[in-house]
């Protein structure tokens, strides 16, 4: 051993034996020369020269002894090793030791409690050496845990900077570590120490259990600092004035907030679940190495916070589902329980309680101007929706409860959303979505329950008001839920309706018609049955009334006897539309290709008469069933279907009755095209001379004083009054020339036994019902239409005559039989061109003959009645003429009936010509 060294030698000596990790020799050493190698000495040796790589359980005994300051009391004396340093001279080794570049333990910036204490400055210093050299955080515990009792700023750095590094690190997330060293993790603002912190926190599905760990575990120790703190006075500058009013602040804490309501917009479970999971600034997890150490007004500072932030985060949760909404009820239920109130049911138990809501406190909060505060300033002390106390929290819930039902029917909606409607009390934006929720009742809802429709109906009314009125008794009270400006008789009406659309008859009938207290008056009631009814004939598919929409449009009409009787009106339209729908599903109809005829089609078709139209033209043969198209056409009639543009005003007798026949007369004017296409010309023929003949109506007429307050102009639904079918019908059969393919006779009767002549006399027959209906300015085209017709059956007749007579001759030539004898027997002459008086009689009468005989039968015959009845007046008074002129013809022959017809028409037509007044006839028969 070298007699007393000099320092600097010691210094030399302690350097090297610190490098080579001699912890034993350096401590003897240290015992031996304590005046060299000073305690803030040692420990600069140390921490410059001991390698990080050594773990800290051979050197914590060390730094114990050097900070209890008994290194030569509890160390026994034993030898050291001088033979490194035994060479150099005192001067060399003073050399050596200016050239040392020992760290210092202090730092820049550093705490006035951490500077004051050499042990605590090098714990803290060394640690971060060995992150920043070796890497090694998970043995810097057994380097500091000693030493926590040492000094407050051990323990403080140690929870609020090592342990949570730590646990992200290694502890929580290994294998997603943040390369951050220590030293970078100090430097770090509060904002980003935060979401370094949570970084992967709720990131993963698996990890949302372990979200209130890390709050607990990371966000917890990380605030245990008093660096987390600000306190100042109430213009914002640091407080130094004892006596002026201290607003505490923790800008660490508000970070650590604003992560939870972002959550609460990007991923509302990681939200809901670090709320639902973390109790709050109480609920902390230092790892045994502190204990909570908040004043009370801290401490009621983080929990007033933390409740502002939960239930600001319950506003910003964007998704509309029912698991979203529950766990917006959950964060409820937990700020209640913080807060000490009574906690609130399950969405599930309150949806069927639909407890009410009135603001006892008297703060209005259901206000206009508050719908701002659920998107902006959530967590500004001013907001007065996330202020947490039970005014608050019993909104939220009701908003919450108001959310779920609309969620649950079908109707996706947000808190927020909910708010919208409730603060902003938007009448037309309430319509919508209350539309929205009873139109997924009608789709969604059970056919057979009963009990879920009279839940629903309960929900829809308290949606309007939440309670209030049942609470006040009281139905002049300020609704204030997200239906507070509609109706209640609105929503009633929607609700009968979709029980209606259910099928839910009795339920309907119970609640509305046989009630005491009716919701609804009577005349309401009818309409929306009506309504309902009509709407189910609407969306109907199948025409058969016994299936689909005709079936529940039926049942509905008969479901309210005392309202809606089968004497009322409108049950009689609707029960007359349903007959004519039912009978056009007995054919095939389709109106444009590809697509069957569906019962709305009728309903609003321009021209339902037209559709009989298409019926004959697609089924063959149905022409011969005209009774049934008349019924379907006066059920049409009696629908309304036909005459749209008079419901607005009443009509006579005399205008239904008109109205009636000219629909009678178009559906047979159908029936008679349809016959003709199908080359079917006695049935043809039959409905004209038996239905389109015989139908003596005419139009209604007006008195003078009516004609003179309504004016020459007529209005425009005057035009369909006109009968414009029943001549052009008879006319077309007039024109039809028969052919092979026409369908023959059944029976013939006492008619020609010559089907052409019989044929042709129908032919005129039906011309002349042309002339008796058609109106003057067609005359004409019928007339000719008729003496074409007329010369053809003198035609035919003259040669069945020359046909009858040739078999005469031959049967007169031949007296014997062989025809022995060829002389003509005496008194026997042959004629071979005689003129018979029938031929005489049938000469056909030219057009200027035929004109002259009218305007002599015009100046005796015209009268004012209608044209058949002239014409069936003028056939008369001939017969009579000709009886008493004693010409010995007893017989009016067919074709002299119709030619007479056809020229009192025309006489009628043309007897303006010679300025002929009417005449009684009565008076010229007398």
């Amino acid at each position: 051993m070298i007699p007393l060294p000099s320092a600097p030698r010691i210094v030399l000596l302690a350097t090297h034996l610190a490098a080579k990790s001699d912890i034993e020799s350096l401590t003897a050493l240290a015992a031996q020369h304590t005046k060299v190698l000073r305690q803030d000495l040692l420990l600069r040796i140390l921490l410059t020269c001991l390698p990080e790589t050594l773990p800290p359980s051979q050197y914590v005994t060390l730094v114990q002894r050097i900070a209890s300051g008994s290194l030569e009391s509890d160390f026994e004396p034993r030898e050291v090793d001088w033979s490194s340093v035994q060479d150099i001279t005192d001067d060399e080794a003073a050399r050596k030791v200016r050239k040392l570049r020992l760290l210092p333990l202090a730092r820049e910036n550093a705490p006035r409690d951490e500077s004051q204490d050499p042990v605590s400055l090098f714990l803290i210093h060394r640690a971060r050496r060995v992150d920043e050299e070796a890497g090694l955080l998970t043995q810097l515990p057994d380097l500091i845990v000693p030493f926590l009792d040492h000094a407050p700023a051990i323990r403080t750095w140690m929870v609020s900077v090592l342990l949570p590094l730590l646990r992200r690190n290694h502890e929580y997330y290994p294998h997603h570590p943040v390369a951050q060293t220590l030293s970078a993790f100090e430097q770090l603002s509060d904002q980003a120490a935060v979401d370094l912190l949570l970084s992967q926190t709720g990131i993963f599905q698996e990890d949302l259990p372990h979200i209130g760990r890390d709050l607990r575990g990371l966000v917890g120790p990380w605030l245990y600092n008093d660096a987390r703190w600000a306190r100042s006075d109430e213009n914002g500058y640091p407080s130094e004035n004892s006596q002026s009013t201290i607003h505490t602040l923790c800008p660490g804490w508000e970070h650590v907030l604003e992560w939870i309501t972002t959550q609460a917009l990007k991923s509302w479970r990681v939200a809901v679940r670090a709320i639902d999971q973390w109790d709050g600034p109480g609920d902390v997890d230092l790892g045994g190495y502190a204990s909570m150490w908040l004043e009370d007004d801290e401490q009621e500072y983080l929990e007033q916070r933390y409740a502002r932030a939960a239930l600001a985060a319950a506003y910003l949760i964007p998704e509309a589902s029912v698991e979203a909404l529950n766990g917006v009820n959950s964060i409820i239920t937990k700020i209640m329980a913080l807060l000490d109130q009574d906690p609130c049911p399950t969405l599930q138990v309150a949806s069927s309680l639909l407890p009410p809501y009135t603001d006892s406190n008297g703060e209005q909060l259901l206000c206009a101007k508050n719908a701002t505060y659920m998107r902006n300033e959530l967590l500004a002390e001013s907001n007065a929706l996330t202020t947490p106390n039970e005014t608050s929290t019993q909104l939220l819930h009701i908003l919450t409860l108001s959310a779920f039902i609309l969620t649950k029917a079908g109707v996706p909606c947000t808190v927020r959303r909910v708010g919208e409607l409730a603060f902003l009390q938007d009448e037309r934006e309430q319509k919508a979505e209350a539309a929205k929720f009873i139109l997924s009742l009608n789709n969604n809802g059970p056919k057979s329950d009963d009990k879920y429709w009279i839940r629903a109906r309960n929900e829809l009314l308290w949606l309007r008001d939440w309670g209030a009125e049942e609470v006040q008794g009281s139905p002049d009270v300020r609704s204030q839920g997200i239906f507070g400006q509609l109706k209640k008789e609105f929503l009633e009406i929607e609700c009968l309706k979709a029980f209606l659309n259910n099928t839910r008859y009795s339920l309907a009938r119970s609640i509305y018609e046989d009630a005491l207290e009716k919701p609804l008056d009577s005349d309401i009631l009818r309409e929306t049955i009506v309504s309902s009814a009509m709407n189910a004939y609407d969306n109907a598919t199948n025409p058969h009334r016994g299936r689909g929409g005709l079936l529940k449009c039926d049942d509905i009409i008969h479901a309210f006897p005392q309202t809606l009787g089968e004497t009322h009106p409108a049950s009689k339209r609707i029960e007359a539309l349903l007959r004519a729908t039912h009978a056009l599903s007995e054919y095939r109809l389709i109106l444009k290709k590809g697509e069957p005829f569906t019962p709305v089609v009728l309903r609003v078709h321009t021209d339902p008469i037209s559709i009989i139209g298409k019926v004959l033209e697609q089924n063959p043969r149905s022409y011969t069933r005209i009774q049934d198209f008349l019924e379907i056409g006066a059920n049409m009639l009696d629908a309304g279907l036909v005459a749209r543009d008079k419901l607005e005003h009443s009509q006579s007798a005399a205008e239904q009755s008109w109205q009636r026949s000219i629909v009678e007369k178009r559906i047979t004017a159908m029936c008679v095209d349809a016959a003709l296409t199908e080359d079917d010309f006695e049935t043809a023929y039959s409905y004209v001379v038996n239905r389109l003949a015989v139908d003596n109506r005419g139009p209604p007429t007006k008195s003078g004083s009516e004609l003179v307050s309504k004016g020459a102009k007529s209005k425009p639904g005057a035009a369909t009054l006109t009968d414009d079918y029943s001549w052009k019908a008879a006319l077309q059969a007039g024109k039809y020339r028969r052919t092979a393919r026409t369908v023959k006779p059944t029976h013939i009767g006492t008619a020609s036994g010559n089907l052409d002549i019989r044929h042709l006399e129908q032919r005129m027959e039906c011309l002349a019902t042309a002339l008796r209906v058609a109106p003057p300015a067609t005359l004409q085209e019928i007339l000719n239409v008729f003496r074409k017709c007329e010369e053809e059956l003198n035609a035919a007749v003259m040669a069945e005559e020359e046909q009858e007579s040739a078999w005469d001759d031959q049967g007169d030539l031949q007296v014997m039989p062989g025809a022995f004898s060829s002389t003509v027997p005496a008194g026997v002459v042959r004629s071979t061109k005689t003129t018979s008086s029938r031929q005489v009689e049938e000469a056909p009468m030219s057009l200027f003959d035929l004109s002259r005989a009218s305007m002599a039968r015009a100046q005796r015959n015209l009268t004012a009645l209608s044209s058949l009845q002239r014409s069936e007046n003028a056939r008369s008074d001939e017969a009579r003429d000709e009886s008493g002129d004693g010409s010995g013809q007893q017989r009016v022959r067919k074709r002299d009936q119709l030619r007479e017809a056809a020229v009192g028409t025309l006489a009628s037509g043309v007897g303006w010509l010679i300025g002929a007044q009417p005449i009684d006839r009565a008076g010229d028969r007398g």
